[in-house]
């Protein structure tokens, strides 16, 4: 099969970026925030709104104890007809703020992604994927009446059926090992040192990991891009943004998400820009998902890789690939390059400082597949 090319046009700019409240977390109602916003004046909107869980009362475990759940009261609806009037306005601000060319992403589970779609297309946004977050590490389903929850659902959608949008084809190959990126994304939940916590329990119920939002806009967003989220929380969005030289505004009506959120990219260190280069030829990447070790931060963008001999140095980029010598492309491909040889297998070749140690990079596989099996 023929490769697809890069859907892409040309950024448009109806209102300057001096217009536009570049990395301020704008409170309360993310409805009111959006109208303050100009018209045509992001290129991404990514949401996680509200799930409308309907859970009635306490969910507990085998041995009795409580279940942290999604309780909120933000999550709360009186019915159906309110939930979809909610996110009915949201969405419409949304298809006013976004460029002819922009693009939106919702993320949902059963319980709304279905209504959510359907107004989206009500409101002339054209659907171009479902994509399916498989979790590695879901949460069991305690009471055993049911299947166990173990995804969620992502739709991406252009501005209509003949809208220009952009796609980072050629970066995601490459980030899947010049495989085509598949839409089964399999990602662990946020945990471990990523999880923020706040004396002692989650900030926030429902964190989504970095590693998601870092495939979203790697794929569909350039670096200086504008993505707003409307329900920012305690940041993701607005972390990972940074990171990759995206611009970034939230709206968040809760304070203390804001103060976590506020907190939480400050910390957060962007990539150099020789990192953020990321494939856009025909050539060289990776197999077997070197990029999945980018995307959870097991082997960074930025990072140096060098082969046993320590001949050559190559730094990784933030699509998964390798510039070294000149050559760019997959960790398989500058490998074989680099040795005027008919293949290579990167995974051996390339070797990384971790630990205090000197490790292949198999190795650092390897410790991501204990962990997601764990």
């Amino acid at each position: 099969m023929g490769e697809v090319l890069s859907i892409r046009a040309p950024r448009t700019s109806s209102a300057t970026k001096a217009e536009l409240p570049l990395g301020q977390i704008l409170p309360g109602d993310c409805i009111e925030a959006m109208r303050s916003l100009p018209a045509r004046s992001v290129d991404l909107v990514f949401a996680d709104p509200p799930y409308n869980l309907q859970l009635g009362g306490d969910l507990n475990r085998p041995d009795g104890s409580m279940v942290d759940a999604v309780t909120n009261d933000w999550d709360r609806f009186d019915s159906f007809a309110a939930y979809d009037n909610f996110t009915r306005e949201w969405l419409a601000q949304c298809r006013r703020v976004l460029k002819p060319d922009g693009a939106l992403w919702v993320i949902g589970s059963y319980h709304n992604i279905f209504r959510v779609g359907a107004l989206m297309q009500d409101l002339g946004f054209w659907l171009l994927n479902d994509i399916v977050w498989r979790k590695a590490n879901p949460m069991p389903n305690f009471r055993g009446t049911r299947f166990t929850n173990a995804h969620e659902t992502l739709l991406w959608a252009s501005m209509g059926e003949r809208s220009r949008y952009h796609f980072n084809y050629r970066a995601m190959k490459t980030l899947n090992d010049e495989l085509q990126m598949r839409s089964d994304w399999l990602i662990p939940l946020c945990g471990g040192q990523e999880r923020l916590k706040r004396d002692g329990t989650k900030a926030h119920p429902t964190q989504k990991p970095e590693a998601l939002l870092y495939r979203v806009l790697l794929a569909t967003t350039e670096r200086g891009d504008v993505v707003l989220d409307p329900f920012f929380g305690t940041g993701t969005t607005g972390a990972v943004a940074k990171r990759l030289g995206r611009q970034w505004i939230g709206c968040e009506q809760e304070a203390t998400y804001r103060e976590v959120a506020t907190e939480r990219i400050a910390a957060a260190l962007p990539l150099d820009e020789s990192a953020l280069e990321v494939m856009q030829s025909r050539k060289g990447a990776p197999r077997v998902a070197f990029g999945t070790l980018v995307e959870t931060g097991l082997v960074p963008p930025g990072s140096v890789l060098f082969d046993r001999q320590q001949r050559w140095r190559a730094q990784v980029r933030a699509d998964g690939s390798l510039e070294c010598g000149g050559h760019t492309g997959s960790i398989h491909g500058v490998g074989k390059a680099l040795q005027d040889a008919p293949s290579c297998n990167g995974w051996t070749f390339w070797h990384v400082e971790h630990d205090g140690a000197t490790k292949p990079i198999d190795a650092l596989r390897q410790l991501h597949l204990l962990a997601v099996e764990d």
